[in-house]
């Protein structure tokens, strides 16, 4: 999809995910919201599914590749060496 804004975060950035309680559908598992992560990949602009979802139209939003720490999302007494990637858009995340 084409959208005219600049991509907000980089590859390398570090962000957080955030801690939103939306009603309805959101793509945004609990389990990672407030949590921070590495920017892997920016995929381009894509549908929002939460909009789609809500009949809100297509409302394009740049999506990342972001890297979570198990440690990070499940506390210190999950491997170190495991992570998870999850494709998030932009408006799910900010600056950490």
């Amino acid at each position: 999809r084409d959208v005219s804004d600049t991509p907000r975060f980089i590859v390398g950035q570090r962000v957080r995910a955030r801690n939103m309680q939306p009603a309805g559908h959101t793509r945004l598992p609990r389990y990672a919201r407030g949590k921070t992560g590495n920017v892997v990949s920016h995929h381009g602009a894509h549908v929002l599914p939460d909009a789609s979802a809500h009949g809100k139209g297509d409302m394009p939003q740049h999506l990342y590749a972001v890297r979570f720490t198990a440690p990070e999302l499940w506390g210190e007494r999950a491997n170190a060496r495991d992570s998870v990637h999850l494709d998030l858009w932009e408006s799910y995340l900010e600056p950490a």
